[in-house]
């Protein structure tokens, strides 16, 4: 990947952006936002960066699965959180 080079000039036209009103923008290939495509969201939550020291080898395993470990790490974790949280729920329940 290229390193982005400060030097050079940017060749945005940012006096006809600034100019640019509400009612100048085209949003004809934009999507409706309608009942839909609310029903197929998902929430995301927010990351936070952590500072975590893992068993080497357990480093080494997650690494073999390749790039995105971090997040396989998260899934993982994740699923145990939520398995923890059914349980506890349905202990409650009984």
């Amino acid at each position: 990947m290229k390193k982005h080079d400060l030097k050079t000039q940017s060749r945005t036209d940012w006096e006809r952006v600034d100019a640019t009103t509400d009612e100048g923008i085209d949003y004809s290939e934009i999507p409706e936002l309608d009942d839909d495509l609310f029903a197929k969201a998902t929430f995301v939550p927010a990351k936070q960066l952590v500072t975590i020291r893992l068993d080497a080898d357990v480093v080494a395993w997650l690494k073999r699965y390749g790039k995105g470990y971090q997040t396989l790490t998260n899934k993982i974790l994740r699923t145990v959180m939520e398995s923890q949280k059914t349980a506890a729920t349905k202990k409650r329940a009984a």
